[in-house]
This record gives structure tokens, sequence and C-alpha cells, in this order.
């Protein structure tokens, strides 16, 4: 039975706290660590094989082993998890962020157990998780909404009447998703059954629930949110607002607060909407209120994150307030100050993901052989990984968070690239070449008339390469080494392509490649469709004999929870399909064959 409101927040004022298990990993796990041990607490990290050597199970003061692999198994298995923190003497679980931080079931497991839950009640995560909740919530206490189907659609055809009701182009949610996972869009009845039923199938797969609503789509927007926090005596206090505008799949990559170019007015909608959803549902611990901002300046909410952000950290910068430090605290009964600092200057955060932004944000996989993070004044770097992590593609692609914060933006962000010059990651592709390519860009660093779909609409719409999603993956020609020489005395660093720095095979070609401007695309006329990146076979969309032309979806593979269509770069005709739904694949695999 989910624990009400009011039942958890009168169980909080007494509930000393020594030994904290983190049902998490990474970079988050090393961050909970590290507020552990600032409040004179016990860390015990849970963790996977392929992490045993990580920095988050290093300085924990105890380390258990989860049986399996893969987030299913592991930092999803609600039972496995509760024992490991029983057996391991555990007075309070911290969920991070993802995986279950979001779940009723298992914030109430943890309670069950007789072990301190670091988050807010059950019940409110009930109300809030459920999108189709969340927005009653927000129609109850008047937040601005947009219209959408009220609920989870029963199918395709229900969907598609809703659609026409409501007006194209409609977002399709995973209605107990986050993250981005779980949400696609649709701008007319053709493209909406195959929107909905990914959609379905990743939130499935990222939350154990599939359930999807629609809402009208908002045109161009800006994506705007408070970091909010509540003790159990009722009181709310909005920390500070965030843009998180720049985005690739509906998934955030660079953040920053204060929110840019807010009126007055906007920021006092935003803080009245935040805290009165929150007092509703009687809320305690670390929230965000998400809305979108429309070109118009019109306001609109969207969901609830009843968990700490991976952004929290911009928030903190700018504000002194540690967050998770605050979730531990009022998880033991502590209450919030009657106020907390205004925020000043301004922090941006740069997702540092293993991912190919200029092939498609393709996962990336492989040994980091090199890690040399910058320092200096303003920069923080919060990071999972260090020189020789082995990245694979059971987990999220988020290796690192870098953050800067300076007096003003214009400050902020030229110590952002100051930061990213000298941020150095070799071995894995991530994606640093991106984020100093738009520290630059005048429509993001200085204009800000950026939405969120801007970076993949239109800012990557210029580049283009010779690999494409029909051939395998070469090694890229930016990928490049550093070589020391000395000219008559004076040494220098010469950057040189990595191809050309590695021993020609025997009777190879000399290759070519890297960014081509929009329109260089060679034609490419493969026999083969082959896997682009190691991943799981989420769909065949064609049989032998399909005539297919170029752009027509052929596959899903599936990488580090994230869903990558693949598509034809020529008319064709299917000759034989070598691979099934659910099959791993490796990089250069062939999953589809051409006929001649």
């Amino acid at each position: 039975m989910i624990q009400t409101a009011a039942e958890y927040s009168a169980s909080v004022t007494h509930r000393p706290i020594r030994t904290v298990f983190i049902a998490n990993r990474g970079e988050i796990a090393l961050r909970i660590v590290r507020a552990c041990h600032d409040l004179g607490l016990r860390a015990v990290a849970a963790y996977t094989s392929p992490d045993s050597e990580s920095a988050f199970v290093r300085l924990a003061d105890d380390a258990w082993l989860l049986d399996g692999l893969g987030p299913a198994a592991t930092y999803l298995n609600i039972s496995q998890l509760i024992d490991l923190a029983q057996r391991a003497g555990a007075d309070a679980v911290h969920p991070g962020y993802g995986y279950l931080a979001e779940s009723p079931d298992f914030a109430q497991a943890v309670i069950d157990a007789g072990l301190v839950w670091v988050g807010p009640p059950p019940a409110a995560i009930a109300r809030l998780g459920d999108k189709a909740g969340a927005r009653a919530v927000a129609e109850a206490v008047d937040a601005p909404i947009t219209r959408g189907s009220g609920g989870a659609v029963a199918d395709t055809a229900e969907a598609l009447q809703i659609a026409e009701q409501i007006g194209y182009p409609v977002a399709i949610k995973a209605v107990y998703g986050g993250g981005g996972r779980g949400f696609r869009t649709a701008a007319d009845a053709a493209q909406l059954p195959a929107a909905l039923e990914s959609a379905s199938r990743e939130a499935l797969k990222a939350f154990g629930r599939s359930e999807c609503l629609l809402e009208q789509q908002i045109i161009d927007p800006r994506h705007i949110e408070t970091q909010c926090i509540a003790d159990s005596a009722g009181t709310v206090h909005v920390v500070s607002t965030r843009d998180c505008t720049l985005q690739r799949r509906n998934q955030k990559i660079i953040e920053e607060s204060p929110a840019p170019l807010l009126s007055a007015e906007q920021e006092a909608v935003l803080a009245e909407a935040s805290r009165s959803i929150l007092r509703h549902v009687g809320y305690v611990g670390a929230a965000t209120c998400e809305f979108l901002l429309g070109r118009e300046g019109t306001l609109t909410f969207m969901e609830v994150n009843a968990r700490i952000q991976v952004e929290h950290t911009v928030t903190e910068e700018v504000t002194g307030v540690d967050l998770v430090a605050w979730q531990l605290r009022i998880a033991a009964g502590d209450t919030l100050p009657e106020s907390l600092p205004a925020p000043r200057g301004h922090a941006i955060e740069f997702r540092i993901n293993a991912e190919d932004a200029f092939r498609g944000f393709f996962p990336a996989t492989g040994r980091i052989t090199r890690f040399l993070p910058p320092a200096g004044p303003g920069i923080r770097l919060d990071s999972g990984v260090d020189t020789g992590t082995e990245v694979g593609t059971d987990f999220d692609p988020m290796l690192a968070k870098l953050i800067v914060t300076g007096d003003t933006r214009r400050q902020a962000l030229a110590r952002a690239r100051r930061a990213l010059d000298e941020f150095v990651v070799d071995g894995v592709k991530t994606l640093i070449p991106l984020h100093r390519s738009l520290v630059d860009e005048p429509a993001f660093a200085d204009d800000f008339t950026v939405s969120t779909h801007w970076l993949q609409s239109e800012y990557m719409t210029q580049f283009d390469t010779p690999e494409d999603h029909m051939t395998p993956h070469a090694q890229p020609a930016e990928d490049v080494i550093d070589i020391v020489v000395e000219v008559e005395g004076h040494r220098m660093t010469v950057k040189v392509p990595a191809d050309l720095a590695r021993p020609a095979a025997p009777g190879a070609q000399p290759r070519r490649g890297g960014l081509r401007r929009r329109g260089s695309r060679r034609e490419d006329s493969s026999p083969v469709l082959a896997a682009p990146m190691q991943g799981t076979i989420v769909s065949i969309d064609v049989s032998p004999g399909d005539t297919v032309s170029a752009g027509d979806r052929l596959a899903v593979i599936e990488a580090m929870k994230m869903e990558q269509p693949l598509t034809a770069t020529h008319q064709a005709t299917i000759a034989r399909v070598l691979v099934e739904p659910g099959a791993s694949v490796r990089a250069g695999a062939a999953l589809v064959e051409f006929e001649a």
C-alpha cells in the first residue's frame, strides 16, 4: 500500500541517518558519495562488474556487487537493491536520478523495509510521475497547460482520433517516463502510428510501463524549468530557473541557470505554478517543474521530475545551495530556512556524452585511453569515468558533466571556451567537439534565438559526412592525435588526423573524410545495411522483396538506452533480412542485404 504524503511527512521528524545506500551508478552516485562525506555519513555503493574500478565504487565507504548485467537485472531490480541495502546495514536509500528514482513502488518498498527513503512521498511520486495525473494537478491549481488526451491512449485508433481533435503536430509522451525517453512527435496522421509505437516501446524498456498520452505540440519552444525544494513542514522554495533548450532527441545536452531573457512576469508565473503544484500533492524533497516557453511568450506546464535532476549543478553554482545535501537533511527531518540565497552570476553545464554528434548522435563505445579534465576559475567537473574506463552499451552515454560559472553569461561562455579546449578524452567519441562549436555559435552564444528543435533541425544540417547509416563506420577522420615536433629549436604541437598517423595496410587506398558541408554526400550503393554501432535490434521494418526509397526506415537499433532508426540512402530491393528483433549485433554486422 502506497504511503500518503501526510503519513510520509509525519514519519520524517526524527529519523537518524548514518549510512546511505546509493541505488545508482556513475557521476550521480559519486555526487551522492561526496554529499554523504560532507555530512559525516557513510556511503555504500551498488555496482555491476564493469563498474568495479569506477570512482564511485572506490570512494564509497563500502560497496556491494549487483548480480547480473544491464539495467533490468541490476538498477531496476527492486528486491535485489533492498536486499543489498539491508545486508550493508544502511539506514537510508538514495536513488539518484533515472532508473527507480521516480518509482513509487521502489519508494514504498524502501519504507516497508524499515529504511529511510531519500525522496518525495510515494503518493506524490505516483501523482506526478503519471503525466496525466500531473496535468490534472496543474489544472487544479490553475497552472498553464495545453490541450491533450488527458490520460493514456488505449491504442493507435484512439490516438488518431484524439490527434484530429487537438490538432497536429502532436507530442507523444510516456505517461510514466521522463528525461526525454518515451517522447516522440508526429506532424500528421501518417507519422503518428510509428511514433506511438516507438515511444511506447522505449518507455517500456526504460520505465517498465508503456502507456503514452498525447498533447498538442508547441512549435519552436524553449525549455524552461524551476529547481524546487520542499520540507515536511510545508516550506517550498523555488531555488532558481534553468534553461535546457539545447537538446537532441528530446534529451538535454546543455543547461544553464538562471534562464536567460525571462521577464519578471514570466518568472512570477513559473514560481507560483511550481509552488502550487508541489504544495497540492504534499511534496517533500528536491523537484524540478518543467515548462515550455512558446515563441509568443506563453508558458505551458509539461511535467514534474520528482527527483534530483542531472542539471542540478548549475543551480548549486549560482546559489551556493547544496541540493543533494539538503535531500539527505530533509529525509532525516531537518527543515528549510525561511529563505535561500538568490541566484548570482551565471552557470552553464555541458553534458559530455559518449556520442558522435556529426553522425546522428550515434552512441560511442570503447576504452578511454586518455582523460584530461580542465581546471581553473569557475570550473567544476562531475565525472563517472577516468583513463581506462570501458564504455559499453548497457547504460546511459553520459560520461561527465562540465559546469562553468562566471559573473555574467558572457564570462561563463568565455571560460567554457577555455575549458572545452583543455578537455581531452581519447579512445571514445564524445560531444566535446560539438560543444566547442556551439559556444561560438551566435544563435546560442549571442542572440539566444534557439528552440528545442534548433540543434538537430537547423544547426546540425550544415554538416555532412561521407559515412552514413547504410555502411559500417570507419574510424572518423576528425579524430586527431597530437604530434610534438621541433623546428629550429621551436617546440610545436601539430594535430594530425589519426588515420594519417597510422601505418597504412598493404595495398590500402588513401582515405579522405571528415566533415563536409551539406550537399556533398556521395551516392552510396552499398549492397548491405550494416549496424553502425554495437547494440540490440529493436525492429526490422522490411521483408525480402520489398522496394525501398531513400529515407525509408529499414530497422531500429538500440544502444545506451536510445533508439536509432536506420534508413535507406538509395532506392533498392530487399534480398535478405539477416537478423531478428532482439538480436545483439556488433558494429559493422550485416543486417539487411539488397539485390544487386
